[in-house]
This record gives structure tokens, sequence and C-alpha cells, in this order.
């Protein structure tokens, strides 16, 4: 999805603004991803062998180079990842007349 949200850089304190970062080629990942199996098996594989930890599987896959592509995303497909999430899907869950 493009990124909607203006984003900050931190300064090394991590207490104040640094940057504002130009959001027009920012894109916000969305899950499931989709690779062919030997690929993301290799590109996984490689990164815990090389003791480094992604976000996604779409960096994996960019480690060793690739370069993949993308499709526009709907912001109905949230993304869990706080609690906060989680509570927000509940809520919109419900108001769809879901339990």
């Amino acid at each position: 999805m493009p990124l909607a949200d203006t984003l900050k850089r931190a300064d090394a304190g991590g207490l104040r603004s640094e940057v504002t970062l130009d959001r027009k080629a920012l894109w916000c990942a969305q899950t499931p991803q989709m690779f062919r199996h030997q690929l993301l098996r290799t590109a996984l594989e490689q990164s815990l062998s090389n003791g480094v930890q992604f976000t996604d599987e779409a960096a994996a896959v960019e480690a060793l180079g690739h370069r993949p592509a993308w499709w526009h995303g709907s912001s109905r497909n949230l993304k869990i990842t706080h609690r906060e999430d989680l509570l927000l899907a509940e809520a919109l869950l419900r108001s769809a007349g879901g339990k």
C-alpha cells in the first residue's frame, strides 16, 4: 500500500525529529507475501545462517539480490503486529456483525 503516514527519522538519542522522509517512494508491506518455495527457503536459510533477522519475507529475498514485484493491496487487510492492532481488528469485526 502507498504510505499514508508522514515518516520521521529520529536523532541518535531517539528523542527529537531529525528529518521528515519523502513518502512518495515509500510503501507499506502487507502479508501474505508470495514467493516461489525454493527461493523463499534459500532466503530464509541464508538469513538464519548469517544471524540476520528480517521483518518480512520480501526483505530476506531482497538480501539475495532480488527485487520483488508488488501489487496494490487493501487497507482492509489489517496487519496484526501490536496488541492495539488486534483490538482494532476485533472492533471492526464486531461492527460488521461478527461476534
